[in-house]
């Protein structure tokens, strides 16, 4: 649906925030927002409401009690995609100078992904 693409320096937190003000903007219909435990605090819990007041921000934690690996509920759709996107091997590393041609790649390896689900439905 929508990517930024930033420099390391900024943290994920800040970078949420960033993709939410513009996403948002985009589909102001969206009113549920499935995020893992970096994003959990108050500043971006202040930027997701000052984009849109009746968003919902559900926090996925992994329990403490669960040993090894344990599938998180609604995370392993967001992994599963980044698997997927990995498999182009010019977003398998950090080959791009500048963020502007590192987002074009990201959105022809989207476009691609979609065209196979679309042609291949199985």
């Amino acid at each position: 649906m929508h990517a930024l693409v930033h420099s390391a320096g900024i943290q994920d937190r800040d970078g949420g925030a960033l993709v939410i003000a513009t996403l948002f903007g985009l589909y102001p219909f969206l009113l549920k927002l499935y995020a893992d435990g970096g994003y959990s605090g108050a500043a971006f819990q202040k930027a997701a409401t000052r984009v849109i007041a009746k968003l919902d921000v559900e926090i996925v934690r992994r329990s403490d009690a669960a040993k090894g690996f344990v599938v998180l509920p609604k995370r392993w759709i967001v992994e599963r995609t980044f698997a997927w996107l990995s498999r182009c091997r010019r977003l398998a590393r950090d080959w791009e100078r500048f963020n502007r041609k590192a987002l074009a790649f990201l959105r022809l390896a989207s476009i691609r992904l979609m065209t196979r689900k679309l042609c291949n439905p199985a």
